[in-house]
């Protein structure tokens, strides 16, 4: 099963990906007599998402079909997936070359991790801002598979880590790395990190999270950055240094996991970005598989300040 979170009525819904749209759950609830959270972070930390794609995979799909309420896929509007998560944590340097994109190894003993703020989050479509700041000289998209949690849990075992989340989906992260590096006005230092991943429009995620069983081996998945319509880098996430089951399973141990916690796994490469231009997420996997691109176009708060 496939959710999203559209904009509809002056409101940001959840609704069921179908053939021809979407269709939020609230119709659902009115035409069954059922009362699934109808926000999609409400329905995640209800626990309702797997009990929802378990009535979906026995005959829901099929009856979803003849439910009023549909929004055609021409009328959809998307929303960020939600807007709330406790925390969205970050992988860094998860495959060997893009750890040689700026010079440093790949971590093996722990990943490379780092938390973002909810602040720094927008959605399908949201325009990413360049910093104003003169010393942001250089910022980069970076295209990344998303796990979202699907419960409050520690100790989790990477044999079990599946248990633990809810679903997956597309992430653009942006860094501000010639911060990171150095540049003509500062000296670069991986203390930074936290700086560089915080500004504002700087986490992008969505449009879909799609369930655990439509991916049945996430290994396969392709995860490709793409720069102005172009493929720059793809990688699987069999490459991956620290792959999913290490990542739930360790930080479980570490911090702890809350429902609807996002953990975006690393990217392939990262590519500079410009006003103008469009970045983009595409992720596919075998048999026809690929999930809905997450694209969002860029401006440069130096050449729009008005933007701010």
């Amino acid at each position: 099963m496939r959710l999203a979170t559209i904009k509809y009525n002056g409101k940001e819904l959840a609704g069921i990906v179908v053939d021809k749209g979407i269709l939020p759950i609230a119709a659902l609830n009115t035409a069954k007599g059922t009362a699934w959270k109808e926000e999609m972070y409400a329905l995640i930390c209800a626990q309702q998402v797997p009990v929802l794609t378990h009535w979906y995979n026995q005959g829901g799909k099929e009856e979803l079909e003849s439910i009023p309420g549909l929004v055609p896929a021409d009328q959809v509007v998307y929303a960020p997936l939600y807007r709330n998560p406790r925390r969205i944590f970050g992988i860094g340097l998860n495959y060997a070359e893009h750890a040689g994109d700026i010079g440093s190894a790949a971590p093996t003993g722990f990943p490379g991790s780092f938390f973002k703020m909810v602040d720094t989050l927008i959605g399908p479509g949201d325009t990413i801002k360049l910093p104003a700041l003169k010393e942001a000289q250089k910022t980069t998209a970076e295209a990344e598979l998303g796990v979202i949690m699907g419960k409050d849990c520690r100790d989790v075992s990477e044999e079990d880590w599946e248990s633990a989340i809810v679903g997956y989906t597309t992430v653009l992260d942006m860094t501000e790395e010639s911060i990171l590096k150095g540049n003509d006005y500062v000296s670069g230092n991986p203390r930074y990190l936290c700086i560089v991943k915080n500004f504002p429009t700087f986490f992008s995620f969505g449009p879909q999270l799609v369930t655990p069983d439509e991916v049945p081996d996430v290994l396969k998945l392709e995860v490709q950055s793409v720069h102005n319509g172009d493929v720059y880098a793809k990688n699987t996430v069999d490459h991956m240094t620290h792959k999913p089951a290490r990542l739930v399973s360790l930080h479980s141990q570490i911090q702890g996991w809350y429902a609807g916690d996002i953990l975006s796994t690393g990217t392939p490469r990262a590519f500079h970005i410009q006003d103008g231009d469009v970045a983009e997420c595409r992720i596919y996997g075998p048999n026809g598989f690929e999930m809905a691109p997450l694209r969002n176009p860029v401006i440069d708060l130096k050449k729009h300040p008005d933007q701010k």
